[in-house]
Order: C-alpha cells, then sequence, then structure tokens
C-alpha cells in the first residue's frame, strides 16, 4: 500500500515535470527505441559544496559523497535512459544528447529545515541512433521537484526514498514524459 501511494504521488509529480522554462515539446509521431546517451556539461558550471540554504551555483548536489559532481550526475541521467530502455521500444532507435546547464538541489541545511526545489535545466537533443540525423532538435528542459524538508525528508529517508532516488525516478518519468 505504501509503494502504491509512493507511485501515485511520483506520478502526479511528473504530470507537472517541465517548467514553465522548457521549451514546448515538437508536435510528432515519435516511435522510439531508446539506445544511448551522450552526456556533456556546459563548459564553466560552478559547482558548490557550500553547506547555506541557497548556494550560488550552477551545481548543487548532495545525494552522493563528496566527489566529482557532474559525473554524479551523468550517472543518474544514464541510469534513468536504461530504466527507459526497457519501456521505449519503438521503431526508431535513438540516442539522447544531453547537455547539463544546472542541477541545483538542496543542502543539508536546506533538505534538514525548510526543503526546496531540485531544479534542473538541460538541452536535449534526439537523434537517430543509426545515422546520428538529427529528429529533435536541441530543446531547454526544465524540470522542478519539490525537496521535502526536515521531518518529511527524515520520514523519506528511513522508508529508502533518499535523494537520490527520488531525483532518479524524477529524471526517468521526466526523460520518458519528454519521448513518448
Amino acid at each position: 500500500m505504501k509503494r502504491l501511494l509512493a507511485m501515485m504521488m511520483l506520478i502526479a509529480v511528473m504530470a507537472a515535470c517541465a517548467g514553465p522554462g522548457s521549451d514546448p515539446r515538437p508536435v510528432m509521431d515519435r516511435s522510439y527505441t531508446l539506445q544511448s546517451l551522450n552526456f556533456v556539461a556546459t563548459p564553466g558550471l560552478v559547482v558548490s559544496e557550500d553547506n547555506g540554504y541557497y548556494p550560488q551555483a550552477d551545481i548543487v548536489w548532495r545525494g552522493d559523497r563528496p566527489g566529482p559532481r557532474v559525473a554524479q550526475i551523468g550517472a543518474m541521467f544514464e541510469t534513468a535512459v536504461a530504466r527507459n530502455a526497457s519501456v521505449i521500444r519503438g521503431d526508431v532507435p535513438v540516442t539522447l544528447d544531453i547537455q547539463l546547464i544546472r542541477f541545483h538541489g538542496v543542502t543539508e541545511k536546506t533538505r534538514g529545515s525548510v526543503g526546496g526545489v531540485y531544479n534542473i535545466i538541460f538541452m536535449m537533443t534526439v537523434r537517430d541512433a543509426r545515422t546520428g540525423a538529427v529528429i529533435e532538435p536541441a530543446r531547454r528542459i526544465e524540470a522542478n521537484l519539490k525537496a521535502p524538508g526536515g521531518g518529511q525528508a527524515q520520514a523519506l529517508e528511513r522508508a529508502g526514498r533518499t535523494e537520490k532516488v527520488e531525483v532518479v525516478d524524477f529524471l526517468t518519468a521526466t526523460l520518458r514524459n519528454e519521448l513518448i
């Protein structure tokens, strides 16, 4: 029952994935088989390990141990693509080109108190995996996920719904919504 409720909440959040800063999704017939991902970060992105309420940076991520934050974010996108590869099974094999523009999560201080928003902005291009031809030109996607704080965040952690679990599930649904 708890799992069903969690999935229903996730679906409700996913219905509002694309934010107002997103480019419109092209109207077209899609029959993709998701095969691969090329992930890069925009050069010069600023990473912050500051534990303030809202660090002035492009990348703020605390769902993994301290380390190469861009690589950690890339791994989450890779997981989201791999999960969708078993679901998005159509006629045209495609490769996604993802260019990270912003990945602003919440710090320990924010998660421990008021919560906030995971603000994830990226450019996405869909290419034919066989020829490399662009099927859908680069478009900006802004996806925002509510980040609970305080007791609510602690309860999610105890239930195994860590920041990383929440964000990977969100990225999985965001990409699926953009590709189906």
